[in-house]
């Protein structure tokens, strides 16, 4: 019987992500999946090469490729085993052995194996192909060459879709040394099959990565043109527009990728980020309980939401979920922090100052949280803590009108009348008319503790 390699469709190529500076996963470059061989006759394939062998050799291969062709990978092993050791030159059994080897995990065996088919047979595509994919995903500098070798030899089926992957494949390789040499691979790819956007979004990614924002742009929207409800495309033109700082064109874009993705979290969750930068709080809040709904596990969700109700002034909702985090995540000082400025805001002032104590034992040089421990001390009538933590803020941050008018008080509270008519007098040098109310408090307890001259 007439035995040699043919491809078998229906693989797709993987994807890899890569977390953005917002939360998401983004489009990376990515390795296209290994090939592997169907079962003889199937009308679809064309033979590659043909040499005989004996009755039970052909017997196991055909029943491996039965089991490949069903997954049952364990059950192919020993048998293209048993066909390689009787017929070493047999590149047809080496190849379906290396594929089996990279489905169980076995990278080293399927490198080693894959060799063994490209020796015993240096001209065909597949074996090729999937060796180079295989180096690739060992980052052995091997993979160049074999990729280049399949992108000169002829795909025993679907050319175009074939040279198409090898391009891709080559290309991600050559992205880490030779930019220029992995986007014409790109390019190549993209000519044997123009409807695919998947080149146009890989060669966006390299070319954002060289800092050439305007040609990424070009060929993400090329990518968007061949398919305008793609998700990896919206999400890679999204992130571009944040980085040009175009937020406008981006929350578009955003808003069609939770469309077409209404159960991505991710997406949700960015959406809620970008409101809050163009002001649309309530629809950012939004947003964020969405993503959050779906991935409630999502720790940087649920601290941004966090964040988001403070800044609404939803304070109640804000320490909920602060309380939470914190359950999880004690030693952070930024969410005692949070904690502590959400209850200050509720007047709740002994377990406002206990948060921001923590805030400032685990993090001595946090000016702000000095700040807010010593509104919270002045609102426990804690004068002296006041003042301390008024005067640690100071040597983190700069003055503040305010900062004079707390110390004020708080001397004045303690009968310190020389200090507290020191900072009043500082305060209403710099305030300027915009604390009406301090100042008028400033002036008539001057009157109050200064002699008449």
């Amino acid at each position: 019987m007439e035995m040699g390699i043919r491809a078998r469709t229906g693989i797709t190529k993987a994807h890899s992500g890569a977390p953005s500076r917002n939360g998401r996963l983004i489009p990376a470059l990515a390795i296209v999946a290994l090939t592997s061989f169907p079962l003889a006759g199937q009308s679809t394939h064309t033979t590659v090469r043909r040499h005989r062998i004996e009755d039970s050799s052909r017997e196991a291969l055909a029943k491996a490729e039965t089991a490949i062709d069903k997954g049952n990978y364990g059950e192919a092993e020993p048998l293209l085993r048993q066909v390689v050791a009787a017929h070493p030159e047999n590149y047809t059994a080496w190849y379906d052995l290396g594929f089996v080897y990279h489905q169980q995990g076995e990278r080293d065996k399927s490198i080693a194996a894959y060799r063994q088919s490209v020796a015993a047979n240096p001209n065909v595509f597949e074996s090729n192909l999937n060796l180079g994919i295989a180096l690739a995903e060992a980052a052995n500098p091997d993979a160049e060459a074999f990729l280049r070798a399949a992108t000169q030899l002829k795909p025993s089926s679907e050319p175009n879709r074939g040279y198409k992957r090898a391009w891709l494949a080559l290309g991600q390789v050559l992205a880490k040394t030779n930019s220029d040499a992995a986007l014409d691979a790109f390019e190549r790819a993209a000519l044997a099959d123009d409807k695919d956007p998947e080149p146009h979004l890989l060669a966006g990614s390299l070319l954002e990565r060289k800092q050439k924002p305007a040609e990424a742009e070009k060929e993400y929207q090329r990518a968007l043109a061949l398919n305008p409800s793609s998700p990896d495309v919206l999400a890679a033109l999204t992130d571009l527009d944040i980085e040009q700082h175009r937020l406008n064109d981006a929350e578009s874009l955003l808003r069609k990728l939770v469309v077409v993705r209404p159960d991505d979290a991710g997406a949700h969750l960015q959406l809620g980020r970008l409101l809050v930068l163009l002001g649309k709080k309530d629809e950012a809040i939004a947003e964020m309980e969405t993503g959050l709904k779906l991935d409630p596990s999502n720790s940087h969700g649920r601290r941004d939401l966090a964040d988001f109700y403070s800044d609404a002034g939803k304070y109640g909702e804000a320490e909920r979920l602060y309380s939470s985090l914190l359950s999880a995540t004690p030693g952070d000082p930024a969410l005692h922090y949070g904690l502590g400025k959400c209850l200050l805001k509720q007047k709740k002032f002994p377990s406002a100052e206990q948060e921001l104590r923590q805030a400032v034992a685990l993090r001595p040089d946090f000016g702000q949280a000095y700040g807010e421990l010593a509104i919270a001390a002045d609102g426990n009538k804690d004068y002296l803590l006041a003042i301390q933590a008024t005067d640690l803020r100071a040597k983190y941050l700069p003055e503040t009108p305010m900062s004079y008018f707390l110390r004020a008080t708080a001397y004045d509270h303690l009968r310190d009348i020389k200090q507290a008519a020191r900072y009043y007098h500082q305060f209403l040098t710099v305030a300027s008319g915009n604390y009406p109310e301090q100042e008028w408090q400033a002036k008539h307890r001057l009157i109050a503790i200064e002699p008449k001259k």
